[in-house]
């Protein structure tokens, strides 16, 4: 729902909305300046909404340091959401869309034990027999949704997945090397997506797109075609229609 198409009840909601987001993206705790400057609003009115926020529990103040931040309070918000939020229903419209366009089996999938389990599927209208099915699971390090989030990994998280996975062979050009597939990861980072170039079935071609905000990784979708509708003119056009269907979704979050 935009502003533009719809006459939008309680102006202070939407500035109340506003201080929230530059608090949860600040790196750190800001001041009232910095917050009315950030947010380009007079000082007075962004101490009354801070002051109302704080009283509901929603903000709080450091006295000393004179700077705000969320409360913990949002927590239980955020832990309800979670629990209610269904990615497949912020998905389904676009990644069906996108199907459309492209013509190709769209994957949706999410992370689970170390494994992809695939939530949902778009079938291309030329589609062709493929392994992977609806609760199905298949490695993160072979798969393109699955490089596509450990590709968003930090460091930390990368340890600990390496340390609980073997890479083990499912196709003559499945990546085992902890190295090598570091070495993806990067490239995917500097791409913008992941590839599985006959790495989780032979003949089959897919690049995948995490679907993250916030930091926050929601789970990822991938493009699968037989390798050769995939020729890198093709594959371009794919992938930009991608790209514009990652962010819509990542807009919708």
């Amino acid at each position: 729902m935009s502003e533009a198409n719809n006459k939008l009840y309680g102006t202070v909601l939407i500035r109340a909305k506003e201080i929230l987001d530059y608090l949860l993206n600040s790196e750190t705790a800001p001041t009232l300046k910095q917050l009315s400057d950030g947010i380009g609003m007079t000082k007075p009115t962004t101490l009354k909404i801070l002051t109302t926020l704080e009283a509901l529990k929603f903000v709080t103040r450091d006295e000393k340091a004179k700077t705000y931040f969320l409360d913990v309070s949002l927590l239980a918000y955020g832990e309800k959401a979670s629990e209610e939020f269904d990615i497949r229903s912020i998905v389904t419209p676009t990644l069906s869309r996108l199907r459309d366009k492209t013509s190709e089996t769209i994957n949706l999938g999410i992370v689970n034990d170390n494994e992809i389990v695939l939530l949902d599927k778009f079938e291309s209208p030329q589609s062709i027999s493929l392994k992977s099915r609806i609760g199905g699971r298949m490695n993160m390090y072979s798969s393109s949704m699955g490089k596509a989030i450990l590709s968003a990994y930090s460091d930390k998280e990368m340890t600990n997945y390496l340390d609980h996975t073997e890479l083990r062979k499912v196709t003559p050009n499945t990546i085992t090397s902890s190295d090598d597939l570091l070495d993806e990861l990067k490239a995917t980072r500097k791409r913008g997506y992941s590839i599985d170039d006959e790495e989780n079935e032979v003949d089959i071609f897919c690049v995948g797109f995490v679907i993250m905000k916030y930091q926050k990784i929601y789970g990822a979708f991938s493009i699968t075609a037989p390798k050769f509708r995939m020729a890198p003119d093709r594959r371009e056009k794919i992938v930009a229609l991608a790209k514009v269907a990652q962010q819509e979704i990542i807009d919708k979050i």
